[in-house]
């Protein structure tokens, strides 16, 4: 077993980078997984209906994500701390209860999906342009649920434990294949949308069975068949270090869901239709997604570093950690901010503009689609700033400030979202993320305060005691 000592020494920058880099890059690849298959789609004859399809699954997947989070990034931060307090011992147990649970909660998720089927489907947006393309999708990528939660969960456990480079090799092999899967079963079998599912499946397997592999090489912990046996004492602590993630994880699920409904209901009542709105509105939250997975990634990547220090009562480090995390988010998100603004019409014709139906307008759809990125993705380093806030707080075992802090952006979201269309149409729907960032910053900043504060005098009790 590797001792992690070197947390608590090497410079807070350095180890930053060394943790966040892979976990960004891992986090982004895995986001890939939708975004390709949408790109691919997009630009195939399905066209932006495939698109508008893809977007009705997407809270499934996300759900999915949300639960493998919540036992995964659990474990992991629940690993750090234990480091640092001395007890690496317990850590397989927690491992191996996480591991469990996220996948009975894939066989949940495949249990409610097969059984509601289409109604669930309607119930997130689908139309009837939009159904049987959505229901062709879904049911393949709900096959492979439990094992792509364990591979999730794994790799969250797997750069806590100091091989983030690993877990990123893990996602980017499944990433590559289903890259190079995607136009082989879309064009060349002319599977269509199904085939964007079957590329996507078999990428996880593999990136599944990467993960698996490294258990037996694992630094801090060695898992035994009595690892897998539940233990609801460690697994309510897993569950509250890891509900921050579960609850931004669902959030995102609520606010598609909100806006998935309202983008077509108002949309109807608009020359622009139901299925437009909702196409444009799934491409432009795969676009938000890459962007909250960095910041996402800069946060989770520093959990092994701010849990070790924080265990270790370490505390000025944790706060050195702290300014860097938000610095780096708010650069990176700025930078972002600047191209969506400039050159939106690059983005949105990645994901393809044609109909891909008789009767759908590709001109009527960018004239939807360009304006809409640039509103709804204008405060979106808003929007990071305040998550990666969440997370840190998760990290130092404050679940009661870090999880309404988790969703407190995404219910302002809803609430907008419903309320400011009532005097604009189906722009004010697109109008409510801006309005939501600016008030969900200024809801977090006297809690960052008072953390920051604590911390403080933390570091000044250690101090006297030394």
């Amino acid at each position: 077993m590797e001792n992690s000592e070197f947390l608590g020494t090497e410079k807070v920058g350095k180890l930053l980078l060394k943790f966040s880099v892979p976990c960004i890059l891992s986090l982004i690849i895995s986001a890939l997984y939708n975004i390709v298959d949408q790109i691919f789609v997009g630009n195939s004859r399905i066209g932006y209906l495939g698109n508008a399809a893809t977007g009705v699954i997407f809270p499934i997947t996300v759900v999915g994500w949300g639960l493998s989070l919540f036992f995964g990034d659990g474990a992991a931060a629940w690993l750090s701390v234990s480091l640092g307090e001395g007890k690496g011992e317990r850590i397989h147990r927690g491992v191996g209860n996480a591991m469990l649970a996220s996948f009975l909660s894939g066989c949940i998720v495949i249990l409610v999906a097969y059984l509601w089927r289409d109604a669930l489907l309607m119930l997130l947006g689908g139309t009837e342009a939009n159904l049987a393309l959505a229901h062709e999708y879904g049911v393949i990528i709900y096959a492979m649920m439990p094992l792509a939660l364990v591979q999730n969960c794994l790799a969250s456990v797997i750069r806590a434990d100091g091989a983030p480079g690993y877990a990123m090799l893990a996602m980017v092999v499944g990433a590559v294949l289903n890259i190079i899967g995607d136009p082989i079963a879309i064009y060349a079998l002319d599977l269509g949308i199904a085939g964007a599912a079957y590329a996507t499946i078999l990428g996880q397997f593999v990136s599944f069975l990467i993960c698996i592999g490294y258990l037996f090489r694992s630094k801090t912990f060695r898992l035994s068949p009595g690892s897998f046996l539940p233990d609801l004492g460690i697994l309510r602590r897993i569950m509250a270090l890891g509900l921050s993630s579960f609850l931004t994880q669902l959030c995102i699920v609520a606010t598609t869901v909100v806006n998935n409904v309202l983008l077509v209901r108002y949309g109807m009542q608009s020359r622009f239709g139901a299925d437009i709105p909702l196409a444009a509105f799934t491409v432009i939250m795969k676009l938000f997604q890459i962007v909250l997975n960095v910041a996402i990634g800069i946060a989770a990547g520093a959990q092994p570093i701010v849990g070790y220090n924080f265990g270790a009562k370490k505390y000025g480090r944790v706060k050195r950690v702290l300014l860097l995390i938000l610095l780096w988010t708010g650069g990176i998100c700025l930078l972002f901010t600047i191209l969506f603004e400039a050159i939106p019409g690059m983005f949105i014709a990645m994901f393809g503009a044609g109909g891909g139906a008789e009767g759908l307008d590709a001109g009527l759809y960018l004239e939807f689609a360009i304006p809409c990125l640039r509103i709804y993705l204008m405060l979106i380093v808003f929007t990071c700033l305040q998550k990666v806030c969440a997370i840190f707080t998760q990290s130092i075992g404050e679940a009661k400030i870090a999880a309404p802090l988790s969703f407190l952006r995404d219910i302002l979201v809803i609430a907008c979202a419903l309320l400011v269309p009532l005097g604009m149409g189906v722009m004010g729907v697109i109008w409510s993320a801006p309005i939501a960032d600016a008030l969900a910053l200024a809801a977090t900043v006297p809690f960052m305060i008072w953390v920051w504060k604590k911390l403080g005098r933390l570091e000044k009790d250690a101090a006297r005691t030394e």
